[in-house]
């Protein structure tokens, strides 16, 4: 058994879904499970109408009629995709479009008819969608094809808890009902959703359509997992911020770890871990050129070819707390800290700390930081330095260093034998 991940990017209009139909042929289909997420910007249409809906604004209805229309239109340029008469005669006989409106038509019941104050589980219910839109169209044109493909509906696969928007899987259930309803050679599900024990749906939070992957292949003992990109496979620095970047063509599963938890787009650990536990390698390649060899992640050495890599992270907050009376900040400090930091869910990059302060580089993602040297400042003496950059070397020498130094302002350097950290000062 195989395991393939499509995101939105490779998804996200009539072309992305003939394109997956030639990698799943030119790959072969025998023995496979597809993951495929939400099109394109699906996702954020369907905040937008949550947002609208919260605000008891009727607009929202507008906007789940323009998606139908959206969808509409690539099942509309499919059908006029070149293919020959006959598959484009079973295509249009599907009854797609009618599959399609009933089930936005269903988004509008379960909104008008929602009780729930709880927006995260507003959310999961809706943005749903999303995936269930997708892959029936997937599906449908892959029937045309005569792809023997078996839609099914990711909620009957993966079983959770009630913690909407990041729900922890319930493995023992959720491998059992994989293994009594997943068994067909060629099976095409929804990324990011499961339910509840109440049959709620629920979503898995960051990167969770690639999590989905790595759950169906861990119950179903696959032999790899691919996730199929707009790139070659995993590069050792963003090629947008990093010149003469290179691509990296075997990662350890705890390398592949490691760099995620410094930044980089690689993969989210929760994707890697029950692979790990089964030694299921992990492939990234292009979904432009599926014979290129991308990526793989697997048992093994660090590093092939063995090569600095460059993370950078932008637009932090360099922060500097210490004590009003210049005593030692001690352990009760920084639990004190550390609880004030997930109180205004601050996310944290770097830290460091000396006899009378504590260093920290943090993400201000939710917009806290105002409300977080509030109540700092009550207690310690507070410095706040905006805007700065922190960047992370994986591997370094004194070229790798030279070259991120170079012509900028370091505010503070932590370097261990694998890894150096630079929070640089950002542009003003």
């Amino acid at each position: 058994m195989r395991i393939f991940k499509f995101g939105g990017a490779s998804v996200k209009d009539a072309a992305g879904v003939r394109n997956i139909l030639n990698v799943v042929q030119t790959m072969g289909y025998n023995g496979l499970g597809i993951v495929v997420s939400a099109m394109g910007k699906t996702t954020n249409a369907l905040e937008e109408i949550i947002k609208l809906y919260l605000e008891n604004n009727s607009r929202y209805l507008i906007l789940i009629d323009h998606l139908f229309n959206q969808h509409v239109k690539i099942v509309e340029d499919l059908e006029a995709s070149g293919a020959d008469d006959e598959v484009l005669l079973r295509f249009r006989e599907s009854g797609l479009k009618k599959e399609l409106k009933a089930i936005l038509e269903s988004l509008k019941g379960v909104m008008l008819l929602n009780q729930s104050k709880n927006h995260a589980f507003l959310y999961d219910q809706v943005v749903s969608y999303g995936e269930i839109l997708s892959t029936k169209i997937v599906a449908s044109y892959f029937k045309a094809y005569g792809l023997p493909a078996q839609w099914i509906d990711a909620r009957n696969l993966i079983k959770t808890d009630q913690k909407y928007r990041d729900a922890a899987v319930n493995w023992k259930t959720t491998v059992a009902s994989i293994k009594e309803n997943a068994s067909h050679s060629l099976f095409l599900t929804q990324g990011f959703i499961g339910s509840d024990d109440n049959w709620f749906t629920t979503t898995l939070g960051r990167e969770g359509s690639d999590y989905t992957a790595a759950i169906l292949a861990y119950a179903l003992d696959a032999s790899d997992v691919t996730i199929w990109k707009d790139v070659p496979g995993v590069l050792n620095g963003d090629p947008r911020v990093f010149e003469n970047t290179v691509l990296l063509e075997q990662i350890s599963y705890r390398e592949a770890i490691e760099l995620a938890f410094y930044g980089a787009s690689v993969i989210h650990p929760k994707t890697l871990q029950p692979l790990q536990g089964k030694q299921i390698e992990l492939r990234v390649k292009s979904f432009m050129n599926p014979l290129e060899k991308g990526t793989v992640i697997k048992k093994g050495p660090a590093l092939y070819p063995m090569t600095s890599c460059y993370i950078v992270r932008k637009n932090l907050v360099f922060l500097e707390v210490s004590a009003r009376d210049f005593s030692f900040i001690g352990e009760h400090n920084i639990s004190d800290i550390f609880h004030q930091l997930s109180e205004h869910k601050m996310q944290v990059g770097l830290l460091q700390n000396s006899a009378i302060s504590f260093t920290i580089c943090l993400e201000d993602k939710y917009h806290n930081l105002s409300e977080l040297l509030n109540d700092l400042e009550e207690r310690y003496k507070v410095s706040a330095i905006e805007n700065v950059d922190l960047y992370t070397i994986r591997h370094h020498d004194d070229d790798a260093i030279e070259a991120i130094e170079n012509g900028k302002k370091v505010l503070l350097r932590q370097r261990t034998q694998e890894t150096l950290q630079l929070v640089v000062a950002g542009k003003e």
